[in-house]
């Protein structure tokens, strides 16, 4: 064998062990957000709100105790700023197709409109729900930047423009959570 033979076959096999020994990249867990609630307007609501979106939906996991037993109105709003004592600083609910409010599970509605929580006699109350028309992504229907707000009494899911909710009882920003592997 000649040394131009032999220094192709070295370099041929260099560059098959290298691609060998680096494995391939882990492909990303679904995509998360997620909202630490405070209490606002006098309450001592506190929670937790997880988005994690799956496909062309978002599954939304909310842990919240605090709460008056009974149910509350619970949306998504435009703004994510919680500072005000009321939380009136979140806007009104996120509604990037400018429809009027309504049920969530509903054609016509805001997009942050969600189902309302359920508080037991201890004031704690947990949702599991998958929900269209939010995003975790830049798109129109993105809530990354945006509040998850709580009120303190129940949506009727036809009261315009907010479903006669009652005051805003917690608030939290919306934050991507950093990509798991």
């Amino acid at each position: 064998m000649n040394n131009i033979t032999k220094l192709s076959l070295m370099a041929s096999a260099a560059v098959l062990l290298g691609a060998c020994a680096s494995p391939p990249p882990a492909a990303p867990a679904d995509r998360t957000a997620s909202a630490t609630l405070e209490g606002r307007s006098g309450s001592a609501v506190t929670g937790v709100v997880t988005f994690t979106a799956r496909g062309d939906k978002l599954f939304v996991d909310a842990r919240v105790s605090g709460l008056t037993p009974g149910e509350h109105g619970f949306h998504v709003h435009e703004v994510g700023d919680c500072s005000a004592p009321d939380a009136t600083s979140a806007k009104g609910h996120f509604n990037p197709a400018g429809k009027s409010h309504g049920h969530h599970g509903g054609a016509e509605r805001h997009a942050g409109d969600m189902p309302n929580l359920r508080a037991d006699a201890s004031g704690g109350a947990n949702l599991a729900v998958e929900l269209s028309q939010l995003s975790l992504g830049n798109d129109a229907n993105g809530i990354v930047g945006r509040s998850v707000v709580i009120h303190a009494d129940p949506d009727d899911f036809k009261s315009q423009p907010a479903g006669n909710s009652g005051k805003r009882v917690a608030c939290g920003v919306i934050r991507a959570s950093a990509p798991r592997y």
